[in-house]
């Protein structure tokens, strides 16, 4: 199987997992106690606009036939239509999707810029100070909560010394670096934890292995050793934390779009969770479950590609 086979087997597999994902979301809202009409309508509730807004939404029929409707519409091309913005769903992800994608893209370089350097300075310096300072610190930065991070950057560098925005997305590129700065760090300073941890552990194990041994035998420079056997070696493991995490920075865009006001998914999901705009809850989490799956695929495609002793098969 070459690598177009392989490519084609795993989007064949992303459709059960895709369809897992629409009927998760789809009947874990329907399951929300309460009546969705009511919560919809808030103070503009009354009993005649409660059952038209449940005879336009369908919610007046068996739950079944509600979502064999919902995939109807979703085979279609149809997300159907906020009620809370009354724009079309697919409008809405439209506007909101590339915020999301730049706070994961720019955590994901950050994380990366951090990780691997400190992580090849704490394995070279195996258990002196150095190592166990670098180790301490991420640890310490691991176990703290995103969004208390994110309150602590936000009263440091926003309010105290005013170098970054407290919110805000910004109109040009370099806008974007600077005002998406903060959420970006918040959320790779945990990310960076864990590639750190990693990366060192494989870059200590391919340090003990034969093939270095033997380059160190020839007479090769320290710094050739360490960019020509040992990273690109032990870079491999990385791909795959990469890979992992960038799955769970998706979901934690959740949080910190609230905390920095940022006009992203993650936003619009919480806020539509809370007024049961359906239609907007049931597209995010697809898309949000596409790139989890694709990012897996990609993933795996890079391993692959990177180490000849991947087969495809």
């Amino acid at each position: 199987m070459g690598r177009f086979g392989f490519i084609g087997g795993r989007l064949l597999q992303m459709i059960p997992v895709v369809l897992g994902v629409t009927i998760i979301s789809f009947f874990i809202l329907r399951l929300i106690p309460g009546d969705h009409a009511v919560v919809m309508l808030g103070t503009h509730y009354t009993a005649a606009r409660a059952a038209q807004l449940r005879e336009n939404l369908g919610l007046n029929k068996p739950i079944w036939e509600q979502y064999y409707l919902f995939m109807k519409h979703l085979f279609q091309g149809n997300l159907g239509v906020s009620v809370y913005y009354r724009l079309p769903v697919s409008k809405l992800i439209e506007q909101r999707l590339p915020v999301t994608l730049w706070l994961v893209g720019y955590s994901t370089v950050i994380a990366i810029l951090i990780g691997i350097p400190l992580a090849t300075i704490s394995a070279l310096r195996k258990d002196k100070v150095v190592d166990q300072g670098i180790r301490s610190v991420f640890l310490v930065a691991f176990a703290m909560p995103a969004f208390w991070v994110g309150l602590v950057l936000i009263l440091v560098f926003s309010l105290h010394w005013q170098v970054f925005p407290v919110s805000g997305y910004g109109d040009d590129f370099w806008q974007h670096l600077y005002n998406l700065f903060l959420p970006a760090l918040t959320i790779a300073l945990g990310f960076a934890a864990i590639l750190i941890r990693t990366l060192r552990n494989s870059i200590l194990n391919v340090l003990d292995a034969d093939y270095v041994e033997t380059a160190r035998a020839k007479g090769l420079a320290h710094m050739r050793i360490l960019h020509r056997h040992v990273l690109r070696n032990a870079l491999l493991s990385a791909v795959t934390v990469i890979g992992v995490n960038l799955s769970f920075l998706i979901g934690s865009t959740v949080v910190i779009e609230n905390v920095f006001a940022l006009p992203g998914l993650g936003q619009l999901l919480a806020s539509s969770i809370f007024t049961r705009d359906l239609s907007v809850v049931e597209g995010i989490t697809l898309v949000f479950g596409f790139f989890v799956v694709l990012i897996n695929l990609l993933t795996d495609v890079t391993y692959a590609s990177l180490d000849p002793r991947v087969s495809y098969d």
